[in-house]
């Protein structure tokens, strides 16, 4: 067992041709999938920089517009990176400032090259979806082929913890939440690096493909769509 909570074996993927990984041995990429702290930064068990640190993860939150295809509407954007010691609280306490009924659509491209399958399930109690997130901390924090996304259709806010573990809150009103990562030390910076933005790997487990049909099975979604 790996101080993540990982069975072996842990799939990391291996990028294709013209990438940092190309020239290096298995022992060299192995060595460098063992490597989970950057300074004060600490990764989960489900992403791995590329080998040549063209993004070198550090903690911070940021603030920005998204905006639609069409250019004809923005809405308000915090995305985060957090270290793993204190990822889960603080995602727990952003889910606790949304309104007692929402919708939450599971994320998973464990079957696909690119893309994901969502499974949605509208109209969940709040302190039902969190009792059994909270008993999915495992899968939550180390798969890297899972990510979550929960709206508050009344408020308009949504909060979505993606497979690469970021956090990103959409809304029109997003001030409170800007207050939990603040709690939570998580300082403002002019913009944070994901991972995503570069070439990275994903990791996870044998053990947490079942977890996920479980998770979807007490969440009481039987269909995907892609």
């Amino acid at each position: 067992m790996s101080p993540f909570g990982l069975s072996p074996p842990r799939k990391f993927p291996v990028p294709n041709a013209k990438s940092s990984f190309d020239s290096l041995s298995r022992d060299e990429i192995e060595t460098h999938i063992a490597i989970a702290r950057y300074g004060s930064f600490q990764l989960t068990g489900a992403i791995r920089p590329s080998y040549d640190l063209r993004i070198v993860p550090k903690e911070g939150y940021d603030r920005r517009l998204w905006r639609a295809s069409n250019g004809r509407a923005s809405i308000p954007l915090l995305t985060a990176l957090v270290s793993r010691e204190k990822l889960a609280d603080l995602y727990f306490d952003l889910l606790g400032e949304l309104g007692p009924m929402v919708d939450v659509v599971l994320e998973s491209s464990r079957a696909r090259r690119s893309g994901h399958t969502d499974y949605t399930r509208d109209e969940i109690d709040l302190p039902i979806l969190m009792s059994c997130l909270y008993d999915f901390e495992d899968l939550l924090l180390n798969d890297g082929y899972f990510g979550i996304a929960v709206i508050d259709p009344a408020r308009q806010v949504e909060v979505r913890f993606d497979e690469h573990k970021s956090i990103s809150v959409f809304g029109r009103e997003i001030g409170r939440f800007e207050e939990v990562f603040r709690s939570h030390r998580v300082e403002r910076v002019e913009r944070v690096r994901h991972l995503s933005e570069d070439e990275h790997l994903h990791a996870s487990a044998n053990e947490f493909a079942s977890r996920f049909e479980i998770l979807r099975t007490r969440l009481g979604i039987d269909e995907g769509f892609c």
